[in-house]
């Protein structure tokens, strides 16, 4: 999981940009269902009327409710509203929340009992209740009623009322406003519609809001996932340009290909769904919280049974699926590494006739991944139908106890409305945060195997001791070796031990013997691809561990055992190098004897090369191969038994061409056929590690009896005779 916000790190911009807007979102999401709740209860309940605080009221009318207001309520109202010419006072437009409920508190009271006076059933009609509140006011002004005694029928009033909600009471106010707006000649029909279009309005715009913010927050999570992915591709692809073979044998090659797509797809995939769902989640769940509490509908509760009703679905599935996805990875690794291996060795396969068996081992790897696949998605798929389960059932259970509240005059019926909404949106938050906490542990498993490649250090480093102007000096290419040992990471004994030698500009040094003697291994150490565990290897007497590993393998002309060839044309291949010209290109083709076929191509130089060369034959991929290392006019040849695939009459004139055109380069050469080395400068002869003899073909064949029993292995009795008199 760290991991994973260390690659967010680099965004922090956009992410804190993503933050803000999600709040704009969130803040969108939370209001409509409040603009729900008032298009019910104001709008189509009220008529419009928002609370008992009058827009407009008569002076008559306001003298008739502060009879029952006490003198603070009284000098409250006069601060809040406009005296007008025409006996009408108009409330103020910039009162605030705190004034808006004082004067609410006094105003509901007052005119509840005014409502309950005018539409009593023990009155005839509302004159009556006119010419009483007439006769009141007169009994007040001739002293027969006091003030107190007013106030006092106030509080009796409010014992006879204890039994009603305030909510209720306000209804009642509400009720009294709209008679009082009849009778001002409003039009409530036209009052109500003005009010539901401004709310449906701003509900509209809102909404709007809330779609645009999730959009521009959707583009920037998934730019931001780009390119996270883009960045840990190149470094994981440029790490592993850096690796020497040590490296490449710790990560198999299905692995690091596994790393960077599947394993850095995953967490591409996760770093845009926290964007969009972990920041958006919380605020919601917070925002729908607070937006309950202020609600006051007493069921507060219902939201702890269902926050818990989740959590304990999902910890329910979470426990089975988890140990799944953690195992998922290395299933994915393993059958990538099965199918490279079928594919690359397709030819071996069917000369054995173990098509049937590979199938097998392909479909047992498939099939356990599928299994575990199949596993984690009908675990998954319990997900939905259980939510569904706790949403449906935790909104019964609202209307159930909200019914009741209403039928008892405590909640309204917006409320309730609003109520189960904001209860959704809880449940939905907490439901996303457990969906990314499922996917957050095998995105962690993937960001762990990408990390476990960037944080591997190369063990062939730069450790420059010349500086820039001594790295481009006149190279000659002597290379010496001075007592090399080497041992293979891991590896009990040493491959090579005590070797030294050293190969002069032209001419040809061979290197000969049994299988597994440690010919190539050798080869390896002079470009670096491993470093020497003892001694040192020179190059025109400089150690090659104090060139750079550029400057030291530009002066190195190296073609593998195994030629390789990259997906193109032909002339793409032996212009691999930088630098190479047409001419050099056609000079090098000539060279190792490839011009022959590749004038009889149609395209010729332009003609296609398919990946590792699969449409051209071993002999042909060869002669590419040195070509390609010949274009590039190096210092020094490495050939690594890189004539086997070629025939005699091929072999010997390409060896001649190689004589007579880079004969100032020093070249090395591993063979397995003592025909490619005969005429070689000197050989050097290798068993189990350790030279055995040094010399000419001549020489060797009298001193070293492991050089001759390779030569008697393929010369004939007289080559080997012609041989040992030279």
């Amino acid at each position: 999981m760290r991991a994973i916000f260390g690659y967010l790190k680099g965004s922090w911009r956009t992410v804190c940009v993503a933050f803000a807007l999600l709040i704009v979102q969130a803040y969108c999401d939370l209001t409509l269902p409040t603009y729900m709740s008032n298009i019910v209860d104001v709008g189509i309940q009220q008529n419009g009327i928002e609370s008992a605080v009058p827009e407009q009221i008569r002076a008559q009318t306001l003298s008739d409710l502060e009879l029952f207001m006490t003198d603070d309520e009284i000098e409250r109202i006069k601060t809040g509203y406009w005296e007008g010419e025409d006996g009408i006072w108009t409330r103020k437009t910039y009162l605030d929340d705190e004034q808006m409920d004082a004067l609410a508190d006094a105003f509901s009271v007052p005119m509840a009992m005014l409502y309950q006076m005018e539409n009593s059933d023990t009155q005839a009609d509302s004159t009556q209740a006119v010419h009483s509140m007439d006769e009141l006011r007169q009994a007040l002004d001739m002293g027969l009623v006091t003030k107190d005694q007013l106030l006092q029928m106030r509080e009796q009033a409010l014992d006879q009322m204890d039994g009603i909600s305030d909510s209720t009471i306000q209804q009642i106010a509400v009720m009294y406003i709209q008679q009082e707006y009849e009778a001002m000649g409003i039009d409530m029909g036209e009052y109500r519609n003005h009010y539901l279009w401004s709310i449906g309005g701003k509900m509209l715009g809102l909404a709007a809001l809330s779609v645009c913010a999730a959009m521009i927050v959707g583009l920037l999570a998934s730019r931001t996932g780009a390119g996270i992915g883009r960045d840990l591709r190149n470094n994981v692809f440029g790490r592993v340009l850096k690796f020497s073979n040590a490296e490449m044998n710790q990560f198999s090659t299905a692995s690091l290909i596994t790393r960077c797509t599947n394993d850095i797809q995953q967490v591409q995939m996760v770093c845009v769904m926290l964007l969009r769902m972990v920041l958006y989640a919380p605020i919601c769940a917070v925002g729908g919280v607070l937006k309950v509490a202020h609600t006051k509908t007493g069921m507060g509760w219902i939201i702890v049974v269902a926050v818990a009703a989740v959590f304990a679905v999902i910890g329910t599935l979470m426990s089975l699926s988890l140990p799944k996805f953690k195992k998922m990875q290395s299933l994915v690794d393993r059958l990538n590494l099965i199918s490279r291996e079928i594919l690359t060795g397709v030819m071996p396969i069917r000369a054995f006739s173990r098509e049937k068996h590979e199938e097998e081992r392909f479909a047992g790897a498939n099939t356990d991944l599928m299994r575990t696949q199949l596993f984690t998605n009908r675990v998954m798929t319990f997900m939905m139908p259980a939510m569904m389960l706790v949403m449906n059932g935790i909104t019964v259970m609202i209307v159930w106890f909200g019914s009741k509240g209403v039928d008892l005059g405590n909640l309204q019926v917006g409320d309730m409305m609003a109520f189960i909404n904001y209860t959704m949106m809880i449940v939905m938050s907490f439901m996303m945060l457990t969906m990314i906490s499922i996917m957050l542990p095998r995105a962690g498993v993937a960001a762990e195997r990408i990390n476990e490649v960037l944080h591997t250090e190369p063990t062939i480093i730069d450790q420059p001791k010349l500086t820039g102007e001594e790295e481009q000096r006149d190279w000659q290419g002597r290379i010496c070796f001075d007592d090399v040992s080497f041992r293979y990471p891991g590896a009990d004994n040493d491959a090579l031990e005590h070797i030294s030698f050293t190969a002069e500009p032209g001419k040809t040094t061979a290197i000969i013997g049994s299988t597994g003697c440690g010919k190539t291994t050798l080869l390896n150490l002079i470009p670096r691809l491993y470093d020497v565990t003892e001694g040192r290897v020179t190059l025109d007497g400089v150690d090659v561990r104090d060139i750079t590993q550029k400057t030291l393998r530009d002066q190195l002309g190296y073609v593998p055992q195994k030629g390789i060839l990259f997906s193109g044309d032909i002339a793409s291949n032996l212009k691999f190098a930088e630098g190479v010209t047409d001419d050099d290109m056609k000079q090098a083709a000539e060279i190792a004897q490839a011009t022959e076929f590749i004038e009889g191509k149609l395209d010729r130089y332009h003609s296609p090369i398919a990946q590792g060369g699969s449409n051209v034959s071993g002999g042909q991929k060869q002669r590419l191969s040195i070509a390609r290392a010949v274009a590039r006019h190096p210092k020094v040849f490495l050939f690594d038994d890189s004539f086997s695939a070629l025939d005699y009459k091929t072999d010997a004139a390409l060896r001649h061409a190689l004589s007579e055109n880079v004969g100032d380069a020093t070249v090395i050469i591993v063979a397995q056929r003592i025909s490619t080395i005969l005429h070689a400068d000197q050989i050097i002869v290798l068993n189990e590690g350790r030279i055995d003899g040094i010399g000419t073909h001549a020489e060797l064949l009298r001193s070293c009896q492991t050089y001759r029993e390779i030569a008697e292995s393929q010369l004939s009795a007289k080559e080997l005779e012609g041989g040992a008199t030279k």
